[in-house]
C-alpha cells in the first residue's frame, strides 16, 4: 500500500488593536473567540508531497519524521 503525504496551509486573518505576536492555535482560538481580537479563515491550500519533502517539512517544524513516515520494512 502506497502512503500519500499531504501538506495543508491555512491562512487566518486576525484584526486587533495590538500585535498578535507568536501564539499557539489554542491561544489564537481564545483570542478570537473569547478575547479582544477578531479572526476569520481566508484560504486553505492542500498539496501532495513526496516522502522526502515531508521529511524536510517535519524536520523544519521540529517534529521527528518517524511520527508520520511509514517504516518501509514493515
Amino acid at each position: 500500500m502506497t502512503v500519500k503525504y499531504y501538506r495543508t496551509v491555512i491562512e487566518f486573518e486576525v484584526l486587533s488593536t495590538e500585535p498578535l505576536g507568536p501564539v499557539s492555535l489554542r491561544d489564537l482560538d481564545y483570542q478570537t473567540m473569547e478575547g479582544h481580537m477578531s479572526g476569520t479563515f481566508l484560504d486553505t491550500t492542500e498539496e501532495v508531497v513526496t516522502k522526502e519533502r515531508m521529511i524536510e517539512l517535519l524536520t523544519a517544524q521540529g517534529t521527528d519524521p518517524e511520527f508520520l513516515i511509514e517504516d518501509e520494512e514493515q
